[in-house]
């Protein structure tokens, strides 16, 4: 018997065959008897099989190796993928005299003690082609190594080995065609190769600090990843590089962002934003809104770390830095506010903090996902005040373990969850923080009209409240215009003074609003409530003046200069028929340029 011998292909078939018979006839005599020397027989023959295999496939790895030590290949020869070269020349040599054996167990290998034979030619095979090309592949990837970083290590190496799996394919393909498409048919061959890349990346990935770096790694390993046969090693390299990102950028937000300190320069507002002379408005505008010359350097850094992040991190773990790093650089344009309101004015603050948590939310939209996370925490406030009270009180029993007072119940803590959305805090804190300069902007212009109500609206209370006979000790019953504060004189420098407020103050509020403030809607936004609460206030000031004060007494006040005049016009409307209100909201409409804003915003 022999493997070459052109009857040995029949004479297998012919054991199968009265294998099979017997098996399916166990009623004749000594059929048992027969069985077992048929399947002895088998075993020899397949035996013989994989004998041949490896005496085959030992010369051509040994004829290959003495090539390569012949003429002094190197590494780069193995990596060309020139399938003339003599590493795969030798073997498929090989091949042609080992298929027709190789064809016969693949189509067998339905049956198990084909399967296993099948089996055991993968393994020789792999074996053997990894102690020829072993050397050579970790001599390329150590050459790799040597002279690239760790991005360009991982690109050619991932590159190198997709080359050799690519060729390995081919080759096994010669040998075993029915087989080829089973990815963990080579595994023995694939994953000591990979092993090799992935132990010569992993302590430089452990020790890489930058993250551009490490989010390069995430692209060139998912856009690999697919290749069969490579796929198992590149995602765990790919977990180790997530790994490693998650953990620099937890750092980058501490470091970077809460510990940020800032320098003279960031806190450099309004002067940041104003436009050098010579550049147009739109221009200035698009620069830096692409360099993030006008942003606070936190915020920044927050958004640009996000952006990095998002889609090369899982989406668990991506949610959890997003709602960190959210919270963080909130609260850090929260601190710079408060030292550019110390630095500048209070209205520079509000406005700083409005601009930076607007671009914030705007910067955010983007990624879907929830900026909620839940936290989970054990409480142990409950466990020794009232359980052990009563235990030494020997109103209950330490030992007494089915009761509800005892010693596991008394020592089991409680789990309490508690949820924090960064998006929502950044929308309370951005509607809080309108609100107050909406607030402190109507105060600026209208503060002492809505003083002088107060105190009229007291003395009219106080009329209201006097004896019937009208007499009064209280110096509030006394007629609003007999109050040292409501004299006609102290109204008309009242009503001077807010129209100068007016002019000057708003335009003032006004100006750094649009400097802070780019969009046109988003200004109106904010104007809106401010003209509604600066004309309700002339309203009721209007009201009063026409209950208190007799006509001849209100034509003698100067009043605002009238909206539909020219700037350099001294003419001046009265407050006749014409409602101061909207006399009034005409004029900050024209003052603000609300008008065409509006239309804008529509």
């Amino acid at each position: 018997m022999n493997v070459g011998n052109a009857t040995f292909l029949s004479l297998l078939k012919r054991l199968d065959e009265c294998i099979s018979y017997v098996e399916n006839n166990t009623q004749y005599a000594e059929s048992g008897v027969y069985l077992i020397k048929f399947r002895q027989h088998q075993s020899r023959a397949l035996g013989m099989i994989k004998n041949h295999v490896l005496s085959v496939l030992k010369n051509a790895s040994f004829q290959a190796q003495s090539a390569i030590q012949d003429s002094s290949l190197s590494a780069a020869n193995i990596s060309e993928g020139v399938e003339a070269s003599v590493i795969y020349v030798r073997f498929k040599a090989a091949s042609g005299e080992l298929k027709p054996v190789l064809e016969e167990i693949e189509g067998r290998s339905s049956r198990k003690e084909y399967e296993e034979v099948l089996s055991d030619c993968h393994r020789i095979y792999c074996e053997q082609r990894l102690s020829l090309i072993k050397s050579l592949v970790q001599q390329r990837i150590s050459e790799f190594a040597k002279k690239e970083a760790l991005p360009s290590l991982t690109r050619s190496g991932c590159a190198y080995l997709i080359q050799v799996c690519q060729l390995e394919h081919q080759l096994f393909d010669h040998f075993f065609p029915s087989s080829s498409k089973e990815g963990s048919s080579m595994a023995a061959l694939m994953d000591p190769l990979c092993t090799h890349l992935y132990d010569t990346l992993r302590p430089k990935i452990v020790y890489e600090a930058n993250i551009d770096s490490l989010c390069e790694l995430v692209d060139i390993l998912k856009t690999n990843e697919s290749l069969a046969g490579l796929h198992p090693i590149f995602i765990r390299i790919l977990g180790d590089v997530h790994e490693r990102l998650a953990f620099r950028a937890r750092t980058y937000i501490q470091d970077e962002i809460r510990k940020y300190f800032p320098v003279d320069d960031d806190l450099d507002y309004p002067a940041k934003l104003k436009i050098p002379a010579g550049i147009q408005p739109e221009a200035a505008v698009t620069e830096n809104s692409s360099t993030f010359g006008t942003w606070y350097p936190s915020l920044e850094k927050t958004v640009s770390l996000l952006s990095k992040l998002y889609q090369r991190l899982e989406p668990t773990v991506f949610t959890g830095l997003a709602q960190t790093a959210v919270e963080v650089c909130s609260q850090s344009i929260q601190n710079a506010s408060k030292l550019i309101a110390k630095r500048s004015s209070p209205m520079d603050g509000q406005l700083f903090l409005i601009k930076h948590l607007l671009i914030l939310r705007e910067q955010i939209a983007p990624f879907d996902i929830e900026f909620a996370v839940t936290y989970k925490e054990l409480d142990f406030s409950h466990l020794w005040l009232e359980h052990l009270r009563r235990i030494l009180r020997g109103q209950a029993s330490v030992f007494n373990w089915p009761n509800s007072t005892s010693l596991a119940r008394t020592l089991s803590p409680r789990v309490l969850e508690s949820q924090i959305d960064a998006k929502k805090e950044l929308e309370k804190i951005l509607k809080t923080t309108c609100e107050e300069f909406i607030m402190s902007v109507t105060k600026l212009v209208v503060e002492p009209l809505l003083s002088f109500v107060a105190k009229a609206s007291a003395v009219k209370v106080a009329l209201s409240t006097s004896s019937p006979e009208g007499k009064s000790d209280s110096i509030l019953a006394k007629p609003l215009k007999s109050q040292a504060f409501a004299t006609p004189d102290k109204v008309a420098e009242l009503i001077q003074k807010v129209g100068a407020a007016i002019e000057e103050d708003l335009r003032r509020a006004i100006e750094k609003l649009k400097l802070y403030l780019v969009n046109p809607p988003t200004q109106m936004i904010l104007f809106k409530p401010i003209r509604t609460n600066i004309v309700e206030a002339h309203l009721q000031l209007q009201s009063l003046l026409k209950a208190e004060y007799s006509e001849e007494e209100i034509q003698g006040w100067p009043c605002r200069p009238s909206p539909i005049s020219k700037p350099s016009s001294t003419s001046f409307s009265r407050p006749s028929s014409l409602s101061l209100s909207l006399s009034l909201s005409l004029a900050l409409d024209l003052r603000m340029g609300s008008r065409d804003l509006e239309d804008d915003g529509r």
